[in-house]
């Protein structure tokens, strides 16, 4: 039997932290309906606040594909959420990069784990690509779908294609942050798992 390979262990862990990675982030969305602000800072506020759950995940991946998974089913999940499918080719290919950057470390290194973690977050950018790539008919259906157009115009002010490499940036760093805060909370799980 080859240990490498992916087991059904494997996938209810993959499961269950994405799981619990998309409902922690929906609620974040969610309170973008409040404030054009709060939504342009989803690439602060997701890396840091799923930090905790995200570093539980890693405490519990040992082998190369269930970041690759997770970031597959994100892209899905974005697309049936309305973010159609422009951010896929981003959001898969961060955790691809996040899971051979971790396979690197052999899954034991908490460096390389913190910088997949800042990796595996450049997934959040892709759900900006739509207000990036088609502006004019996202802003519109904002505005057909509730939203004043004073929220609209305030949040394509802040999201342009100027503006979104420093949003990936901040996915990064802000990723990096949320390693640590995880691993200070979860502490006890990375030294049972032997991330050092």
């Amino acid at each position: 039997m080859n240990e490498k390979k992916l087991k059904a262990r494997d996938f209810i862990t993959i499961g269950i932290f994405t799981a619990i990675l998309w409902v922690v982030q929906m609620v974040i969305m969610y309170l973008g309906f409040l404030s054009p602000f709060i939504v342009a800072g989803y690439a602060v506020l997701i890396p840091i606040v799923t930090g905790i759950p995200m570093m539980l995940y890693y405490a519990r991946i040992e082998k190369f594909g269930m970041l690759t998974i997770t970031s597959v089913i994100v892209a899905i999940l974005l697309f049936i959420f309305g973010m159609g499918f422009l951010g896929a080719p981003i959001c898969i290919a961060a955790g691809v990069i996040a899971d051979l950057i971790a396979k690197s470390g052999k899954y034991k290194s908490w460096k390389k784990t913190v910088i997949s973690c800042g990796v595996f977050n450049l997934w959040v950018s892709a759900s900006y690509l739509p207000l990036v790539l088609t502006a004019d008919s996202y802003k519109q259906s904002l505005i057909e779908g509730g939203f004043d157009a004073s929220f609209a115009d305030t949040l394509f002010t802040l999201v342009t294609p100027a503006t979104y490499p420093v949003i990936i940036l901040l996915c990064f760093v802000c990723g990096v942050i949320g390693a640590f805060i995880g691993k200070a909370v979860v502490r006890k799980n990375f030294e049972k798992a032997g991330i050092v």
